[in-house]
């Protein structure tokens, strides 16, 4: 593929405004197992507040909340920017099908300045991404076509006892990296209660957040190179778990963190 064709993730989060709304359609290229990949619904919310035409600086934040499934079917999105600051700007977000809400969100925007600078996290010590072979899922579903995984550890199916997972990934086929995608990634990890009971549950993820660290300079540079992920857990309870995740570049710049709150519906014998 080259890259004047569309690419699907572009042709999946493609929006039209009417000066009022942003109108696009969930793709059953990028669905899951009740609704659309996550990871594409950020994306496409994400590139709403991006587009809009009172749109200032670049993307800082991102929260999604999931209150349903979206259909394969057009929708709407209302994206309302409440508050423009000096340095930011915030977005309320609305995807809409058939007059009801299905998915909100909220997107911080800013203009970055030079400052100080420390990273504390530490990224870790993995093999490189040639030596880490392709993650092949038993039954994939429709939008893991779209995405190379090299899983290094902590999958459904490897002898590590905690939910820790590091992988190397990247866009299939390949697409330079920019903020949207890069919202994306963030949602490719195995479910944590997967890694943890070695079994898939039936799981929903009810918000999901992206914080973006890195320069929008930074992000392009980077072009179509594997990011490294990593992904943890803190607590399984009463039907809910969390996961906190990071994304390095392969020179250890640590480009976003993000967090999400997922339902279980998992066995009480398979609470520790």
């Amino acid at each position: 593929m080259s890259f004047s064709e569309v690419h699907p993730f572009d042709d999946a989060t493609r929006l039209v405004f009417d000066g009022e709304r942003f109108h696009g359609e969930v793709k059953p290229e990028y669905y899951n197992m009740v609704g659309p990949f996550g990871g594409i619904t950020a994306a496409t919310m994400l590139r709403a507040a991006e587009l809009h035409p009172r749109r200032l600086g670049e993307p800082l934040a991102l929260t999604v909340n999931f209150a349903a499934p979206a259909r394969v079917a057009p929708f709407e999105i209302d994206a309302v920017p409440v508050r423009t600051n000096r340095s930011t700007q915030h977005f309320t977000l609305s995807m809409i099908q058939d007059g009801e809400i299905v998915t909100t969100a909220t997107a911080v925007f800013g203009v970055r300045r030079e400052s100080w600078s420390h990273t504390e996290a530490q990224m870790p010590v993995v093999p490189p991404p040639g030596a880490v072979p392709r993650f092949q899922a038993p039954t994939p579903l429709p939008w893991m076509q779209w995405y190379h995984v090299r899983l290094i550890r902590g999958s459904a199916f490897d002898d590590v006892e905690d939910a820790t997972t590091y992988q190397w990934m990247r866009d299939e086929p390949l697409r330079p990296l920019d903020h949207a995608a890069l919202a994306a990634l963030c949602d490719t990890f195995v479910p944590r209660v997967y890694v943890k009971l070695k079994r898939p549950v039936p799981i929903g993820t009810v918000t999901f957040s992206v914080y973006f660290l890195a320069d929008p300079n930074t992000i392009a540079r980077l072009g179509t190179n594997e990011l490294l992920g990593v992904a943890r857990a803190t607590r399984f309870h009463q039907g809910y778990f969390d996961q906190i995740g990071e994304v390095w570049s392969q020179d250890g710049v640590l480009l976003a963190t993000t967090t999400q709150l997922v339902y279980m519906k998992a066995p009480v014998s398979g609470s520790s």
